[in-house]
């Protein structure tokens, strides 16, 4: 008998002979066990977050977008490409960043109250075969007075190892004493907490509509793309409701002309699943 975290879906419409597996319960939710998995260390890979019709709606709009700037992507490292806030420049995308099932699921996670923070587009180019090595989110954000922050990296296309799927160090969302480290850098984590280099590596396939939750503390890398397809993610970062302003540049904040101290709220900053 099949669980509530087992569930099984054919969709014909998609691909005739096609299944995937979602977490989702029929209320949207995930189970406890994803929750307190998340909790204890720092990630959970949750199946199906989007519906297969879903997933290649979003694709296809992602990858016209990714075209549309071709100019943006290559000016960007060799690492990967990245494109922020495109909820403000595209609606099907919008519609994405907004969705209020991945909202409510980030919120069920986190146990309490949160806002879009930003998203991003990250696109690691066919062959490109260039790691983006550990390292936190949380140290490059100008955050302060929030709890922890976390992001929904959703996969847009299969995303096996080879095509740059992510691993991540459990627990590690406890250390938030460290300093921004350098992704292209593969010691740098290392060197300023040497103790992590032992912890125990979790690597996470994902399918085309799946998503990992990560806490913005989370130690995490992505593997290299060797293969001939772009790796497509979406990635949804949300935030403490509550997180206030702390006067360190940063690209959304920059343009926002904010003093420290002021709350990172209103329409810049929304939270559509509450409505």
């Amino acid at each position: 008998m099949k669980t509530s975290t087992q569930q099984e879906i054919t969709d014909a419409a998609a691909t005739p002979s096609a299944q995937y597996w979602s977490d989702l319960g029929a209320d949207g939710r995930v189970p406890e066990q994803l929750v307190e998995s998340y909790r204890q260390n720092g990630f959970v890979r949750v199946r199906g977050i989007l519906t297969p019709q879903e997933a290649t709606r979003f694709s296809d709009r992602a990858a016209g977008y990714l075209e549309e700037h071709r100019a943006e992507r290559l000016q960007q490292d060799k690492i990967f490409s990245q494109l922020v806030n495109v909820w403000q420049h595209d609606e099907t995308l919008r519609e994405l960043t907004l969705h209020p099932r991945i909202g409510r699921i980030a919120e069920q996670l986190a146990g309490f109250d949160l806002r879009l923070w930003h998203d991003q587009m990250l696109v690691k180019e066919p062959r490109s075969n260039a790691a983006t090595h550990f390292h936190q989110d949380r140290p490059y954000w100008p955050h302060a007075n929030d709890q922890l922050p976390l992001s929904a990296w959703i996969a847009l296309v299969d995303v096996p190892p080879e095509r740059g799927c992510m691993t991540f160090l459990p627990g590690t969302h406890a250390r938030t004493d460290l300093q921004p480290q350098n992704l292209s850098e593969e010691e740098d984590l290392f060197t300023k907490a040497p103790d992590l280099r032992w912890t125990h590596r979790v690597t996470v396939p994902l399918r085309a509509g799946d998503c990992t939750f990560h806490s913005g503390y989370t130690a995490h890398m992505a593997l290299p793309n060797t293969t001939d397809q772009a790796r497509l993610a979406h990635v949804n970062i949300y935030m403490d409701r509550h997180t206030t302003y702390s006067g360190r540049p940063h690209i959304v904040t920059d343009p926002l002309q904010l003093t420290a101290g002021d709350n990172l709220a209103g329409d810049t900053f929304p939270r559509p699943w509450a409505s």
